[in-house]
């Protein structure tokens, strides 16, 4: 064999790793797949020129590092050999045993199946991955370990794939890491990503905390030394320890909350280690004695563990020079589970046999529970983020359970998360004792009374689906419109894709057009075109994002035997100055409603008035007729359409509820003028439970652009919706 592709080194730092843990036979177990990979990966090099054997002895020397067994340091030392060599998996059952196979196929990629787009291919690879994690947690921390060491070497890659790895690591990969608790891998990934997605504002932060380098230093070692001179008096073990806030927690609250550097509390930690839960609440009492507490930034995460089962004691002072800084307190075994999680202990402490996940993990199975309602990579990487989020909210029950939702989560949210019978019956709720708004998001120390109904047939509302935060609620939302509307799913559905056809200009004969529909719902894993429809109609799958594979589709159609295809002939249509084509009419004056502002992207329908040509309404107003109702001016409307060179400036009026806090609505404005969004006016009304409302008029150039503009409003800190007024 070459030398020139082998790793000796990194062999040698994983062994010294764990000499002292490990049997002779685990050794020679881990010797057995260094030399198997360094064979299987001869002539291989990276994109760096480096030899292959390196990057799956850095993902093994990872997991060494993390306590992890001789399996998954073995699995890591062969993950790559199935997926980029000849090299089969029952030769690797064969030679180190099924368990390492296992984990083995649990890490590999889905490289075999062929799939449509890439965005498929990233979603039906995270699924297994998921799958995988249900079986075997060991499969994603060598996942996670494999993802590091990629992103610590992703600088020889394209920019554009290194933006895209980046991306995925912050929305899935993060998130993971952190409900696993492995902070130690959490932070780097984290921090590895915002260097290659905001390159600008993560050198701003290095340079600011460089700027403070020693200044930084000093004011940490004499905070150590004071604290450890008070503490160790009362509890002669404590260890403390100082540490800076990463470079990505920094980035979040700088750039996402619009804080200053200055502005951010806990830059500075101090971490306060003792032996018993005792000696914690012992060790609070000296800090809260030596340093002042600033009110409300006390969290105890010992009485309250994180889903992770983090737990520690936080609380945040100001020392002597006026600087801000938090203090956490815990144990040594909560130090260790804080570092390395599920990590330090995945066999024992979590009630686990064989990595299997039973009482310790729940919320992966219930991740994976949920795959079957999502249809895309976009519906998974959203549950991810939601579900796994970083940031959480308790809030209480009456009786005094404690309830662990993502922030931003609704009382909605909240009585999902108690049971599904709770969530449907729903009809309000209070908060400490106060009525509030359906969408009202919780708070932590929130305590929340669920109001609800015994009438018969009463359920969730549709519009639920665009309130709710967590994938749980929306799942069992839609769980219900599937088993208790069926019917009444079918008709929305076949009505919402017919809609969609012909505004994209797809006509089929019926025959032809029913054995498209089957085709759609055979490839989507449906029995029959109304299971199809019925998934359409409980917002299970969305149409719109399915239009352009089934335009591509009908296009080939098309083209294959434009003989039995026939496409009908469009009316006559003549372009308004307005960008909007009225069918049967030239030269016509077009107006918009006010009752509805329609938008382009809009479904739109036409008015004849008297006098002052045609009037645009959208479909849904409430002032046009509903489908196969009589009206007394029936004859007077006529179908209407957005034309593709339509006038790029329309006004749309927005309502934002948000809470009443000083400079809210120059956030507001704030946002919308980076933007570049004209506002032509503003009215305020302000109510007596603390909340506020906007209502204004802005310049968007179209539904899309108005979506987006929503969105980011939401994101302005206090805001609790943003919604479209005038229909």
């Amino acid at each position: 064999m070459n030398p020139a592709y082998r790793d000796d080194e990194g062999m040698k730092r994983i062994l010294e790793t764990v000499d002292k843990t490990f049997s002779p036979a685990e050794i020679e177990k881990i010797n057995k797949a260094y030399e198997f990979a360094c064979a299987a990966h001869d002539g291989q090099k990276r994109l760096s020129g480096d030899p292959y054997i390196t990057h799956p002895v850095e993902v093994a020397l990872i997991l060494a590092k993390l306590g992890m067994d001789a399996d998954s340091i073995a699995a890591a030392l062969l993950h790559d050999t199935v997926e980029d060599t000849s090299v089969t998996l029952q030769s690797i059952s064969e030679q180190f045993g099924a368990e390492t196979a296992k984990l083995v196929d649990g890490v590999t990629k889905l490289g075999k199946i062929p799939l449509a787009t890439k965005e498929e291919e990233q979603a039906e690879n995270i699924r297994k991955m998921l799958m995988a994690m249900s079986n075997e947690i060991r499969v994603i921390i060598i996942k996670l370990a494999d993802r590091l060491h990629n992103m610590r070497t992703l600088k020889h890659v394209a920019p554009q794939k290194r933006r895209d790895k980046s991306l995925e690591t912050l929305e899935i990969y993060a998130p993971i890491a952190h409900r696993l608790g492995i902070r130690t891998i959490k932070d780097e990934l984290e921090d590895l990503a915002i260097s290659y997605l905001d390159p600008v504002a993560y050198g701003e932060i290095e340079e600011s905390l460089a700027a403070q380098s020693r200044t930084r230093k000093e004011f940490l070692e004499d905070i150590k030394a004071q604290i450890r001179q008070r503490v160790t008096a009362l509890i002669p073990d404590a260890t403390v320890e100082g540490r800076i806030k990463s470079v990505h927690g920094i980035y979040r609250k700088m750039y996402m909350q619009n804080r200053d550097f200055d502005e951010i509390f806990d830059i500075y930690a101090v971490r306060i280690i003792v032996n018993t839960v005792n000696d914690c609440y012992n060790c609070l009492g000296l800090i809260h004695d030596l340093y002042r507490p600033i009110p409300g930034r006390f969290k105890d995460y010992i009485a309250t563990p994180k889903p992770n089962r983090y737990q520690s004691l936080h609380t945040t002072v100001i020392g002597r020079a006026g600087i801000p800084f938090e203090v956490q307190i815990r144990t040594w075994d909560m130090h260790k589970t804080a570092e390395y999680g599920v990590a330090a202990h995945w066999k024992y402490k979590l009630g686990m046999s064989g990595g299997k996940i039973e009482e310790g993990l729940p919320w992966i199975q219930q991740l994976i529970d949920r795959q079957n309602d999502l249809e895309n990579v976009e519906d998974i990487v959203r549950t991810i983020k939601t579900d796994l989020v970083p940031e959480e909210v308790y809030v209480f029950t009456p009786k005094g359970d404690v309830k662990c939702l993502p922030m931003g989560s609704t009382v909605i949210d909240f009585a999902y998360a108690i049971h599904s019978q709770v969530g449907n019956k729903m009809t309000g709720a209070k908060v400490n004792s106060r009525i509030v708004p359906i969408d009202y998001q919780v708070k932590t120390g929130d305590i929340v009374e669920i109001i609800t109904t015994s009438q018969q047939g009463k359920g969730p509302s549709r519009d639920w689906l665009n309130i709710v935060k967590t994938s749980e609620a929306r799942s069992k939302i839609r769980s219900w419109f599937k088993k208790e509307k069926r019917d009444e799913n079918i008709a929305e559905g076949k009505a919402e894709v017919e809609r969609e056809f012909r505004r994209n200009f797809i006509r089929l004969p019926e025959p032809a057009l029913q054995e498209f529909l089957q085709k759609i719902a055979e490839r989507l894993h449906f029995g029959a075109v109304e299971d199809f429809y019925a998934a359409v109609g409980y917002g299970g799958i969305s149409i719109t994002r399915l239009m352009p594979r089934i335009k591509d589709d009908y296009t080939k159609i098309v083209k294959a035997d434009n003989a039995e295809v026939h496409i009908a002939p469009e009316k006559k249509r003549t372009k308004s100055s307005e960008g909007v084509i009225v069918e049967g009419i030239d030269n016509c004056l077009v107006k918009f409603a006010r009752c509805c502002n329609p938008l382009p992207g809009d479904e739109i329908i036409g008015f004849i008035t008297r006098g002052h040509g045609v009037s645009i309404h959208k479909t849904s107003c409430v002032n046009v007729p509903e489908p196969g109702r009589v009206s007394p001016e029936s004859e007077r409307w006529i179908n209407a359409s957005w034309d593709k060179n339509v006038r790029e400036e329309f006004k749309s009026t927005l309502l934002v509820s948000c809470l009443n806090r000083v400079g809210m609505l120059a956030d507001i404005s704030g946002q919308l003028a980076a933007m570049h969004v004209m506002i032509h006016d503003i009215n305020t009304r302000h109510f007596k439970d603390g909340r506020s409302s906007f209502l204004m008029t802005i310049t968007v150039s179209g539904v899309e652009h108005l979506k987006s503009v929503i969105a980011k409003l939401e994101k302005v800190s206090g805001v609790l919706s943003v919604e479209r007024s005038g229909g």
